[in-house]
């Protein structure tokens, strides 16, 4: 597999990642093989970039990463976040006592003395970022992580944290229907050598090879709630994929394939980590690997899905809540 630097750490990875959020059963339930299975094939894939929170089950997601890299030591570097919250209210936290606590817990459940990639995973606005990146910084030079990184801020917000220490890596949901980062934020990140790590680059699952059944969403599935998948906005998003499904068809590529091989061609910046809990997806979107999109191929695309296409926002307003708004 293809491999892209993250920041200037001198560590490269994969370029297709794998978000481990779904080990935590957020799309759906799943068990402790299946996940294992997905993590060997990861193995066999060249996939060695791993992305969970301690928000992903309330640190569920960790444990199994833990356990599984504990028993491949040296095959995978693991990024890990914390700053959510969930209760009893659900805010942010990026304070110096609870983001070293936090720190510690993570290490304990990934059976490690050292995090490849530490997060913030929201900004809290309570605390400056020069501050919060202070904290951050600290843990670097005693060694408990190698490398910082902030999720959903933007740009503005990671010029500022540059200037306290280099920041590796920027989290953004970046796909064919989310481009808000085409606004200032690959371009910083490409200015300031910081990795652009894409997540939900299939669309919470828009980019498959069958349009979407929404009978099958579980009951706590993020999708219930989200505008793009209402009963209203769905259909027309479908309609605009369906246009693509044949595009894809015509040359033999799959489509959650091509969607993670279009976030890879837009800027050598960017990593992505389609997340999945099954080996077989895994497969699929790996195959991004073997795709070239060249400048008429992106042409092509953006004729089918021109920026500004999705019907409904990416977040209703209570799950809007943290992302830095800009632009």
């Amino acid at each position: 597999m293809q491999q892209r630097h993250i920041g200037h750490t001198g560590t490269t990875v994969g370029a297709i990642g794998l978000g481990c959020m779904s080990f935590a059963s957020a799309y759906g339930k799943t068990d402790r093989q299946t996940s294992f299975d997905t993590l060997q094939r990861a193995l066999e894939l060249g996939v060695t970039h791993l992305d969970t929170a301690i928000a992903y089950g309330a640190g569920y997601s960790e444990s199994i990463v833990g356990e599984f890299t504990a028993a491949n030591p040296g095959r995978f570097h693991v990024a890990t976040k914390c700053g959510i919250i969930p209760e009893p209210v659900r805010h942010f936290n990026n304070k110096r006592d609870y983001v070293r606590s936090a720190v510690e817990g993570s290490l304990e459940r990934l059976k490690t003395d050292r995090i490849d990639l530490f997060y913030l995973h929201r900004r809290d606005p309570d605390v400056a970022i020069e501050t919060a990146m202070e904290t951050m910084a600290e843990l670097v030079a005693e060694g408990v992580i190698a490398a910082i990184g902030l999720s959903e801020v933007a740009p503005s917000t990671l010029e500022r944290a540059s200037a306290v220490h280099h920041v590796a890596a920027v989290q953004s949901e970046y796909s064919m229907w989310t481009r808000l980062p085409e606004l200032g934020l690959v371009q910083t990140c490409e200015r300031l050598g910081t990795t652009l790590v894409a997540f939900s680059p299939l669309g919470r699952g828009i980019f498959s090879h069958d349009a979407l059944d929404p009978s099958t969403f579980g009951p706590h599935d993020f999708r219930r709630a989200n505008p793009r998948f209402s009963d209203e906005n769905l259909p027309r998003n479908q309609a605009k994929v369906a246009a693509l499904r044949a595009w894809c068809r015509e040359r033999g590529w799959s489509v959650p394939a091509v969607a993670v091989a279009w976030g890879l061609a837009k800027s050598h910046s960017v990593i992505s980590i389609p997340g999945t809990r099954t080996a077989t997806h895994l497969e699929e979107f790996s195959a991004a690997d073997t795709i070239t999109l060249g400048a008429t191929e992106l042409a092509e695309i953006e004729a089918i899905l021109p920026i500004g296409w999705a019907h409904g926002p990416r977040y209703s307003p209570d799950q809007n809540a943290g992302p830095e708004q800009y632009c």
